[in-house]
Protein backbone atom coordinates (compact mmCIF):
# COMPACT_ATOMS: atom_id res chain seq x y z
CA UNK A 1 0.00 0.00 0.00
CA UNK A 2 1.03 3.73 -0.95
CA UNK A 3 -0.26 6.56 0.08
CA UNK A 4 0.75 9.42 -1.65
CA UNK A 5 0.13 13.74 -0.51
CA UNK A 6 0.69 16.58 -3.25
CA UNK A 7 1.28 19.63 -2.00
CA UNK A 8 2.52 23.27 -3.93
CA UNK A 9 -0.32 24.18 -5.74
CA UNK A 10 -1.59 27.67 -5.83
CA UNK A 11 -1.83 31.16 -7.48
CA UNK A 12 0.81 32.44 -9.89
CA UNK A 13 0.83 34.64 -12.68
CA UNK A 14 1.76 33.28 -16.38
CA UNK A 15 5.34 32.93 -16.82
CA UNK A 16 5.61 31.89 -13.29
CA UNK A 17 7.15 29.05 -11.58
CA UNK A 18 5.56 26.25 -8.65
CA UNK A 19 7.36 23.34 -7.55
CA UNK A 20 4.73 20.56 -6.42
CA UNK A 21 5.94 17.65 -4.09
CA UNK A 22 4.61 14.28 -3.68
CA UNK A 23 5.35 12.44 -0.63
CA UNK A 24 4.87 9.27 -0.26
CA UNK A 25 4.26 6.31 2.08
CA UNK A 26 5.23 3.33 2.42
CA UNK A 27 8.50 1.55 2.38
CA UNK A 28 8.10 0.17 -1.51
CA UNK A 29 8.39 3.90 -3.14
CA UNK A 30 11.87 3.63 -4.72
CA UNK A 31 10.34 0.42 -6.62
CA UNK A 32 7.52 2.67 -8.47
CA UNK A 33 7.38 4.66 -11.40
CA UNK A 34 5.58 7.86 -10.58
CA UNK A 35 3.89 10.23 -12.98
CA UNK A 36 1.98 13.22 -12.62
CA UNK A 37 -1.46 14.02 -14.47
CA UNK A 38 -3.71 17.22 -14.39
CA UNK A 39 -7.00 17.41 -15.01
CA UNK A 40 -8.79 20.31 -16.20
CA UNK A 41 -12.49 21.58 -15.39
CA UNK A 42 -14.55 19.64 -18.03
CA UNK A 43 -11.07 17.68 -19.49
CA UNK A 44 -10.00 14.19 -19.00
CA UNK A 45 -7.11 13.46 -16.96
CA UNK A 46 -3.62 14.36 -18.99
CA UNK A 47 -0.86 12.69 -18.25
CA UNK A 48 2.56 15.31 -17.94
CA UNK A 49 5.58 13.33 -17.12
CA UNK A 50 6.59 10.26 -15.09
CA UNK A 51 10.07 9.52 -13.57
CA UNK A 52 11.56 5.35 -13.24
CA UNK A 53 12.48 4.03 -10.10
CA UNK A 54 16.42 5.46 -10.50
CA UNK A 55 15.11 9.09 -11.72
CA UNK A 56 17.55 7.69 -14.68
CA UNK A 57 14.52 7.98 -17.39
CA UNK A 58 11.79 10.45 -17.18
CA UNK A 59 9.03 10.77 -20.20
CA UNK A 60 7.03 14.26 -20.83
CA UNK A 61 3.69 15.26 -22.57
CA UNK A 62 4.87 17.33 -25.57
CA UNK A 63 2.51 20.25 -24.00
CA UNK A 64 5.12 20.38 -20.98
CA UNK A 65 8.18 19.47 -22.56
CA UNK A 66 11.24 22.43 -22.06
CA UNK A 67 9.08 23.98 -19.35
CA UNK A 68 8.42 21.18 -16.64
CA UNK A 69 10.91 18.93 -14.70
CA UNK A 70 10.09 15.81 -12.64
CA UNK A 71 12.42 14.36 -10.59
CA UNK A 72 12.26 11.99 -7.10
CA UNK A 73 14.12 11.84 -3.69
CA UNK A 74 13.96 8.24 -2.87
CA UNK A 75 15.69 8.74 0.41
CA UNK A 76 12.96 11.45 0.91
CA UNK A 77 9.99 9.20 -0.44
CA UNK A 78 9.08 12.52 -2.69
CA UNK A 79 8.94 13.38 -5.63
CA UNK A 80 9.02 16.87 -7.49
CA UNK A 81 7.09 18.66 -10.90
CA UNK A 82 9.06 21.95 -11.35
CA UNK A 83 6.84 24.24 -13.60
CA UNK A 84 7.94 27.03 -15.30
CA UNK A 85 6.86 29.32 -17.92
CA UNK A 86 3.29 28.66 -16.95
CA UNK A 87 0.75 29.45 -19.05
CA UNK A 88 -3.60 29.99 -18.14
CA UNK A 89 -3.77 26.49 -20.17
CA UNK A 90 -1.70 24.78 -16.88
CA UNK A 91 -4.38 25.42 -14.77
CA UNK A 92 -6.02 22.44 -13.62
CA UNK A 93 -5.66 20.05 -10.45
CA UNK A 94 -2.85 18.04 -10.65
CA UNK A 95 -2.25 14.60 -9.26
CA UNK A 96 0.81 12.23 -8.54
CA UNK A 97 0.48 8.26 -8.82
CA UNK A 98 2.56 5.28 -8.67
CA UNK A 99 3.06 3.29 -10.99
CA UNK A 100 4.22 -0.99 -10.53
CA UNK A 101 5.25 -1.96 -14.11
CA UNK A 102 7.59 -0.52 -16.82
CA UNK A 103 5.83 0.03 -19.55
CA UNK A 104 2.48 2.38 -20.40
CA UNK A 105 3.25 5.28 -17.95
CA UNK A 106 1.11 7.52 -20.15
CA UNK A 107 -2.03 5.50 -18.97
CA UNK A 108 -3.49 6.52 -16.07
CA UNK A 109 -5.33 2.93 -15.61
CA UNK A 110 -1.36 1.44 -15.32
CA UNK A 111 -1.51 3.15 -11.78
CA UNK A 112 -2.58 1.68 -8.81
CA UNK A 113 -2.48 4.72 -6.41
CA UNK A 114 -3.19 8.41 -6.71
CA UNK A 115 -3.02 11.14 -4.34
CA UNK A 116 -5.80 13.82 -3.21
CA UNK A 117 -4.71 16.34 -5.64
CA UNK A 118 -3.15 20.07 -5.64
CA UNK A 119 -5.20 22.93 -7.74
CA UNK A 120 -2.76 25.35 -9.75
CA UNK A 121 -3.95 28.17 -11.35
CA UNK A 122 -2.16 30.33 -13.62
CA UNK A 123 -3.84 33.80 -13.99
CA UNK A 124 -3.24 35.60 -17.21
Amino acid sequence: QVQLVESGGGLVQAGGSLRLSCVASGRTFSSYVMGWFRQAPGKEREFIAAINWSGGSTLYADSVKGRFTISRDNAKNTVYLQMNSLKPEDTAVYYCAAHPGISRWTESDEYDYWGQGTQVTVSS
